[in-house]
């Protein structure tokens, strides 16, 4: 009886290994179709495969960034919110990062400039080298009228690396590099 038992737990662990890996490819074989038709410009098409992605894998993160970047590129502005949202919901520290960063850009996009700065000061508290998280950050601070801030967060990605930042400063502050850094939070 007892040796009948065994098998019958390790026959039934078996089993859900056996589906747990046949969903998790299920998943992976949707998301790289969704990748591939997204590389083609087919992105409502990528939309779907990135869903059943999801279907299959709820925290399935790369599903749920690429799926915001197809969405973006539509227009579709609050389902690119909602699925980078979910990347913060679901991702590690430096997804995370991305998923603030992304949802900042679309809210710069459609003029919430106050949630924007919030969501690049998020991706910037957990990767302090985002040069474009300061890049993007300056902008938004530039629509709301804090000058400085915007100045600021332009000298800090210039300073990572980031030529867009670099070029406006140039053009506009010359001695950009000579002037001192701003003390305080950013």
């Amino acid at each position: 009886m007892r040796r009948i038992l065994c098998f019958i737990t390790l026959s039934a662990a078996f089993m859900l290994l056996h589906v747990s890996i046949a969903l998790a490819e299920s998943a992976n074989s949707f998301f790289n179709n969704g990748f591939e038709k997204h590389l083609h410009g087919d992105l409502s098409t990528a939309i779907q495969l990135y869903s059943k992605a999801i279907d299959n894998d709820p925290q399935f993160v790369m599903a749920y960034q690429m799926r915001g970047a197809a969405q973006q590129q539509l227009k579709k502005y609050a389902q690119a919110i909602n699925d980078y949202s979910m990347v913060i919901t679901c991702g590690e520290p430096y997804f995370k990062a991305v998923g603030y960063y992304n949802r900042g850009v679309v809210k710069n996009i459609t003029g919430d400039y106050q949630a924007a700065i919030l969501d690049f000061s998020q991706a910037i508290e957990l990767d302090k080298r985002m040069a474009a998280a300061f890049f993007h950050r300056g902008i938004a601070k530039s629509k709301t009228g804090d000058l400085a801030g915007h100045l600021e967060d332009f000298r800090q990605a210039a300073k990572l690396g980031d030529n867009n930042a670099e070029s406006w400063l140039n053009t506009y502050y010359p001695d950009w590099k000579q002037m001192p850094f701003a003390v305080g939070p950013t």
